[in-house]
């Protein structure tokens, strides 16, 4: 005879639980702050971009510049920034020494 099937929750050890929760959010703090920073460069690129009128200074170098730096530049930092751990830190450290 076959062993019934157990179906209803399953029973999940702490550290598959552990991982989930570390896993929800991706981004760390430091993150969020950069990601924050190029949003307000970005803010400030459109105020310049409304100063002056059309010949002006302002709309037409300074702006362009800042949304450049907040869209192309700062934001994408944000998302993509790593904080180094100890163990990459040594690992790298290793390698240069070999070299």
């Amino acid at each position: 005879m076959a062993k019934p099937v157990r179906r209803g929750r399953r029973q999940v050890s702490k550290q598959v639980v552990k991982s989930r929760r570390e896993a929800v959010l991706p981004l760390a703090r430091e993150n969020y702050w950069i990601v924050l920073m190029g949003i307000a460069v970005i803010l400030l690129g459109f105020v310049a971009l409304a100063q002056d009128g059309v010949e002006g200074t302002m709309p037409l170098v300074v702006a362009p510049i800042l949304l450049f730096l907040g869209y192309l530049v700062i934001v994408p930092i944000g998302l993509m920034y790593r904080k180094k751990t100890k163990q990459e830190d040594s690992r790298q450290t290793a390698e240069t020494a070999h070299h």
